[in-house]
């Protein structure tokens, strides 16, 4: 693939994370999760494992939003890292090329990662890393930013390095841009088994949630569910049905069974 000339890594300044919002995000992820926030993790782990198929080697998911701000990605990251303590090899791509934050989240070098691999500019065994001594569970960031994220993403070279990727790994887990604002999260429509849709409550228009729902439709693309942030306090209870929710503690998510929208 022809070489692509990547931008020097920087997040546009209205979206630059604060240091005090790196700190807040820190003590929501991995290991640091209340306990509330750790159960409802594994109802999430567990509703995805019962709704993907068992025969498959390697088993990708898409995590995306319908906008900004609404925790999609501190949801691929604790998804990812749940799925990793069951002893699973997880491998979690920061495939937001646009705005990456998860590398200053981390505390990891934001390059190099996903771009540079694709572009051809470093081996990908060069940009993986480790999180935390969870030997289980690895992480590719962005990278540098490119001029064509979505293209890149699109391109060959992509599906060469997930097909790779998929002879080592039992879950990979995408962070994708918001499926309302960019194409990125749909190009990769082909690639993933289905789809989580991140929203926040008192936060995410329901017209938002339509429209990203039917450009899931109109792609083609598996539907797994939602997981719903910020949920009201007052929710303190089991829910099942259709749709499994576990609220305690000032956190709530909801997931779908496969094919429920």
């Amino acid at each position: 693939m022809k070489l692509i000339k990547l931008k020097k890594h920087k997040n546009p300044g209205k979206e630059r994370l604060s240091s005090e919002k790196v700190e807040r995000d820190r003590k929501m992820l991995c290991g640091k999760l209340s306990f509330a926030g750790a159960e409802a993790y594994k109802l999430l782990r567990a509703n995805l494992l019962f709704s993907l198929p068992d025969e498959k080697k390697c088993r990708i998911v898409g995590i995306t939003s319908p906008g900004m701000g609404e925790g999609k990605s501190i949801t691929s990251i604790n998804l990812a890292y749940t799925l990793a303590e069951t002893g699973k090899k997880v491998l979690f791509i920061e495939a937001d090329m646009r705005l990456p934050n998860v590398a200053k989240r981390l505390g990891l070098p934001a390059s190099p990662g996903l771009s540079n691999v694709i572009a051809g500019l470093v081996e990908a065994d060069k940009a993986v890393r480790t999180v935390e001594k969870l030997v289980n569970l690895n992480v590719l960031v962005a990278g540098d930013i490119p001029p064509n994220p979505s293209e890149l993403l699109g391109s060959d070279a992509t599906k060469k390095f997930i097909n790779s990727f998929s002879e080592d790994y039992d879950f990979i887990i995408f962070d994708l841009p918001p499926i309302n604002v960019v194409s990125d999260a749909l190009v990769l429509s082909g690639l993933v088994d289905g789809f989580i849709l991140v929203v926040r409550q008192d936060y995410t228009a329901r017209r938002a949630v339509v429209r990203a729902v039917n450009q899931l439709a109109v792609s083609n693309a598996g539907f797994l569910g939602f997981v719903l942030n910020q949920a009201s306090t007052k929710k303190r209870s089991y829910k099942y049905g259709k749709k499994y929710g576990y609220g305690y503690g000032g956190h709530y998510y909801s997931y779908s069974d496969y094919g429920q929208h």
